[in-house]
């Protein structure tokens, strides 16, 4: 029914085949975390900034970064997300969204999230919406669980007692109504 003259299956030398595509280098991917080790900073755009083991500041820090502290401060922190690690101690009020104690914190700990791990030691109040505490951690103050501030209710206009007077087919009695006031 269909004649078709079928071609040597031997490709001929003079064909050339087309390049294949360039292949692009992989990314340069960070090393995988030792065991114990802090994470890394997960939100992009912003790096964690690092007071090393072999510092010392005395004064406040605030800020919305990321923060670890290895070395020593003495004074309040109040960024978006801190890691103290093993090394690291705070002596004064710690605040952050998210904050993970593996090292010392003296003073009171307020943020959504906080999580103790086992080589922790905090002494202070901790106020957190969201708390883990590990084996092996030590912890003395007194916890509060914080709560999402709600939106204050809308404001009531005060209400002012005035006696009306009883209808005169009624017995005399006094009786009091709720108006509010104009």
């Amino acid at each position: 029914m269909f004649n078709k003259i079928s071609k040597p299956a031997t490709p001929t030398p003079s064909s050339p085949r087309p390049a294949a595509p360039a292949i692009p280098p992989l990314p340069d991917m960070p090393a995988a975390p030792r065991p114990g080790a802090a994470p890394a900073a997960t939100t992009p755009g912003r790096g964690l900034s690092t007071l090393s083991s072999d510092l010392a500041f005395e004064g406040n820090i605030t800020g919305a970064g990321d923060l670890q502290i290895d070395g020593q401060i003495k004074g309040d922190v109040r960024v978006g997300r801190l890691i103290v690690g093993e090394t690291g101690a705070v002596e004064g009020n710690v605040q952050a969204d998210y904050i993970e104690v593996r090292g010392r914190i003296v003073g009171g700990v307020q943020g959504k999230q906080i999580k103790l791990v086992a080589t922790a030691y905090v002494e202070g109040d901790i106020t957190a919406e969201q708390l883990s505490i590990d084996v092996g951690a030590f912890f003395q103050g007194r916890v509060a669980q914080g709560q999402r501030q709600a939106p204050a209710p809308a404001p009531v206009a005060p209400v002012a007692l005035q006696p009306t007077p009883a209808p005169a087919s009624e017995a005399k009695a006094d009786v009091v109504a709720l108006k509010p006031n104009a």
